[in-house]
């Protein structure tokens, strides 16, 4: 085979042969392919740009890369743009570089062609700062080249990870991902899945059931609903292609190019100084009932719109984008409605990942605290909840973005510590009157500390009682933090979005750094 391109026909004037050869690109793997990817419920790579990216702003790069392996009858079948489609475009009028992979075409399988037109479509994104957005539908490594498709994956990777924390990039899983295809999307910042026509494995079911004979259809291994609620690889799980990349539009709303922007600015129209009358009301007298921290979350941000991120996976905390002021901040909360939103592994890796995004970006962050500490257990020790609770709290030290924290009401133990509190350099620390804060639990300190005067009692439960209120009224309320001005400010629940918002702004230039070094050490 050759190595040179393919001439000109003879018969064909060379503007007729470039129009031969753009609609041959443009046909992909031909009519009867698309047709089989239409009746999976998929769209084609072209179909997907349609959609994603501000009309007919999308312009193409390597329409005409063609592979040049032979063997196994590659050299008979050279279509063109060899399974991907790569180019820039917009989205609400702001830059982006996206890739499409084309199952009609070798079945979107990654060669080193392939490869190689995402690793420049990368570094023009990093050159120009500008974010990447990869819409994967591919059987993977293409086995027919060996290990020149495995060098072209490990291409991938390193541009993944230079990438990080430079531009966002945002992974859509539309179609079969599996071995090495997955390591690039578990290397960007989030994952979109599609219900029905995405999976994501190490391995499939097959070798899963070679290897350990567990019996596991596709869905339940690697389905968008698995991975959204049970492993977190997906940060959200969407019903169909459509809406799943009009969800990738509307994030794209919250956040910035590149590391060196500020976090984006949309439209101030909900009043900066609206208050919420009912949320005055939304704490339960009784510590112990749950209330949905979203109630919260949208009585205080703008036009109450919440893009959640992780909705289905470590409920017990709750994280993603809103507007203050116009301003895209970052939520993160605990949520009594789950666990008494307590901490476990789960949430705080959760937790951890998406502060470090924020941070990366200049994304301010926005806690609202109501955190009983952390989940106890066998279970969860063994499981290393110190390392992992760990990684919260490191991310949060070493944020430098502005911090504020709202204490709702529980900020008990260590956990009172890892949320944003000011001893970790929070910058502003509020309080509503229904705080509390304390080591624990009014009852639990009681039954250490008094332990003794309690058994002594001649009725031990009316003292317990006497003396859990007693601790209440000196601990667990707000007051003692704001003597020692570890809270800056205790406010009404209806002062909250005024509070924020003039908080907001007086951050706005705030400029922190942290002791030179190569790179700190996270506890992975």
């Amino acid at each position: 085979m050759s190595d040179q391109p393919t001439a000109p026909e003879t018969d064909l004037d060379p503007f007729a042969d470039l129009d031969r050869r753009r609609a041959e690109a443009l046909a992909g793997g031909g009519e009867a392919r698309v047709a089989k990817q239409h009746e999976k419920g998929k769209l084609t790579a072209r179909e997907r740009l349609d959609i994603l990216l501000d009309p007919g702003s999308f312009q193409e790069l390597g329409q005409f890369v063609r592979h040049q392996a032979s063997g196994f009858g590659l050299e008979n079948n050279r279509p063109y743009g060899d399974g991907v489609v790569t180019g820039w475009g917009t989205i609400d009028g702001r830059l982006v570089y996206v890739y499409s992979q084309d199952f009609t075409v070798f079945g979107g399988s990654l060669g080193l062609a392939h490869a190689r037109k995402i690793v420049q479509l990368m570094q023009l994104a990093l050159e120009n700062g500008a974010p990447v957005i990869g819409l994967n539908d591919s059987g993977g490594a293409r086995i027919q080249e060996g290990v020149a498709a495995l060098g072209g994956y490990a291409d991938l990777f390193l541009q993944n990870t230079l990438a990080s924390g430079v531009v966002p990039q945002i992974s859509a899983i539309l179609g079969p991902c599996a071995g090495g295809a997955v390591y690039s999307p578990a290397i960007t910042d989030f994952t979109f899945m599609a219900r029905g026509t995405s999976y994501m494995f190490v391995t499939g079911p097959n070798v899963v059931k070679t290897v350990t004979n567990e019996v596991v259809t596709q869905e339940e291994l690697g389905g968008a609903d698995t991975h959204a609620s049970r492993s977190g690889v997906a940060h959200r799980a969407y019903p169909n292609e459509a809406a799943l990349l009009l969800g990738i539009r509307e994030l794209m709303g919250y956040l910035p190019s590149n590391c060196e922007d500020p976090a984006p600015r949309g439209p101030a129209s909900d009043p900066a100084d609206r208050a919420d009358a009912a949320i005055d009301t939304i704490i339960p007298e009784s510590p112990s009932t749950p209330y949905d921290i979203h109630d919260v979350i949208s009585r205080v941000v703008d036009g109450g719109d919440f893009f959640e991120i992780h909705p289905d996976f470590a409920e017990n905390i709750v994280v993603g984008f809103a507007r203050l002021g116009g301003r895209s901040v970052g939520i993160v909360a605990n949520q009594p409605a789950v666990l008494a939103g307590v901490l476990d592994i789960d949430a705080s890796v959760k937790g951890a990942r998406f502060v470090r995004f924020c941070d990366a970006f200049n994304i301010p962050l926005v806690v609202f605290e109501d955190v009983p500490g952390f989940m106890p257990g066998t279970d969860q020790e063994w499981n290393g909840i110190i390392r992992h609770g760990a990684k919260l709290l490191y991310a949060f030290c070493e944020a430098t973005v502005p911090k504020v924290t709202v204490i709702t009401r529980k900020a008990y133990g260590g956990a009172y510590d890892v949320m944003n509190s000011k001893h970790i350099r929070a910058d502003l620390n509020l309080a509503w009157p229904t705080a509390e804060i304390a080591v624990m639990g009014p009852k639990g300190a009681v039954e250490i500390i008094r332990r003794r005067e309690i058994a002594a009692a001649d009725d031990p439960a009316a003292a317990e009682a006497e003396f859990t209120e007693q601790y209440r009224q000196r601990f667990a309320n707000p007051y003692v933090a704001a003597e020692r001005g570890y809270v800056d400010d205790v406010i009404r629940p209806s002062e909250t979005r005024r509070t924020l918002i003039r908080a907001l702004d007086m951050l706005e230039n705030k400029v922190q750094t942290l002791p030179k070094k190569k790179h700190g050490n996270l506890p992975l």
